[in-house]
């Protein structure tokens, strides 16, 4: 897999900007180490053994970022033997195929570690962070945009996939949500792209959003062992979840509560489960998130694998920050909404230490209202954040949305 490497710096650049502790970065903890791949191997199944070489939290993610940062002929990152999708084990497996999704998600990556070297004093390495970051970004537009979306990954003998030129797979749901999402994309471009998203993969009336479009099933390509699975089912073209909260996300980091809400919703598993014959045919417990759900006939809307999946993270984390908006970066608390214009409001307790903020946002009642600041005790803040103190005391943080 050629993502895994920059969930490292992904994940401990959030948990630093969320709590605000930076001490994380200097804790040393020992490397791990295995033989690495033969030439002739896509795989190899072992228990890595602890090295005797240890470095700082903050040595783990360089190295990280350094090893998965190789590219190839379009300047796009490696695909290797699969990405966050492992079923596209064969699009890479050569060593010259390019994942755009990795792209993405490694220009997101790079530009938000940019801030942790800075903070740990590594000018050298918050310079080749905004730098590489930009050759990402260069080559996308010029190498991964098909026309009215942006494509999923070029084969080792540089075939797109994720294009309109294909049979199966024309469009793919998270070269689009992060293209959003990293914030780095052309604006009409990821627009479009999205629109793109909502017409060809969300489909509602069987309350599911499809990974991708259409299915691997006798075409030409040969994407990895994703053929194996029955089109419409699991990553081939069914709902893969943790995908899904991404399209969400995009969606509402797009401006567009209505929307967002309503495709939250679709993922939302009580909502599948609304009476006693659509609990039969979802056939898992509507009280924890599927990992997928089945897309094609006669099992299109079957709930799969269940208390399995990280998705279940990502659709909280989608609701509350994403569409609630509410957002702690260290001592500093964000409540920017993008709720459904039908929505009165919404209220939330929120604990800091022995404290509790209790979150009351409004809707103005007429529309195109004079913007009103947040509120804090009764007081307006200068600034679009609460200041968050672990006094022990309750605070009231009121907002009024127009």
């Amino acid at each position: 897999m050629t993502d895994d490497l920059y969930f490292l710096p992904y994940v401990v650049q959030h948990y630093v900007s969320v709590t605000g502790d930076h001490g994380l970065l200097g804790e040393r903890v020992p490397f791990i180490t295995s033989p690495l791949l033969a030439d002739d191997q896509e795989e190899s199944f072992g228990v890595p053994q602890v090295s005797e070489e240890s470095g700082t939290i903050y040595e783990h993610c360089c190295r990280a970022l350094d090893w998965g940062f190789r590219l190839g002929s379009h300047g796009l990152p490696l695909m290797g033997t699969g990405d966050w999708n492992d079923g596209m084990n064969k699009v890479g497996a050569e060593g010259k195929g390019e994942s755009v999704w990795n792209a993405w998600f490694f220009l997101t990556v790079l530009n938000s570690f940019d801030a942790i070297a800075s903070a740990m004093g590594d000018e050298e390495r918050a310079a080749w962070c905004r730098e590489s970051a930009e050759a990402l970004r260069t080559a996308l537009e010029a190498e991964a945009w098909d026309g009215d979306w942006y494509r999923r990954a070029y084969f080792d003998d540089g075939t797109p996939l994720g294009s309109h030129l294909n049979d199966e797979c024309q469009i793919d749901a998270i070269p689009q949500a992060w293209a959003v999402i990293s914030g780095a994309a052309d604006a009409e471009r990821a627009s479009r792209a999205m629109r793109a998203v909502w017409e060809q993969l969300v489909r509602s009336d069987d309350k599911l959003i499809q990974l991708f479009d259409p299915p691997f099933d006798k075409g030409a390509l040969q994407p990895g062992y994703i053929r194996g699975y029955v089109p419409g089912i699991r990553e081939n073209g069914g709902q893969y979840t943790h995908a899904a909260a991404w399209v969400v996300w995009a969606t509402a980091l797009l401006g567009d509560g209505d929307r967002a809400f309503e495709l939250w919703s679709l993922l939302n598993p009580i909502n599948h489960a609304l009476s006693p014959e659509e609990t039969e045919h979802y056939m898992v417990e509507p009280y924890v998130v599927s990992a997928d759900v089945y897309g094609a006939f006669p099992h299109t809307g079957r709930g799969g694998w269940t208390w399995y999946t990280g998705s279940a993270g990502w659709l909280y984390r989608v609701g509350l920050e994403a569409i609630l908006g509410i957002r702690r970066e260290g001592a500093r608390l964000f409540v920017e909404p993008c709720i459904p214009a039908r929505w009165p409001g919404y209220e939330v307790d929120l604990r800091y230490g022995a404290a509790t903020y209790r979150i009351r946002v409004n809707r103005e009642a007429e529309a195109g209202g004079r913007p009103r600041p947040l509120t804090l005790d009764g007081k307006d803040l200068a600034e679009r954040y609460v200041p968050l103190v672990d006094d022990g005391r309750n605070h009231d943080v009121h907002l009024v949305v127009g």
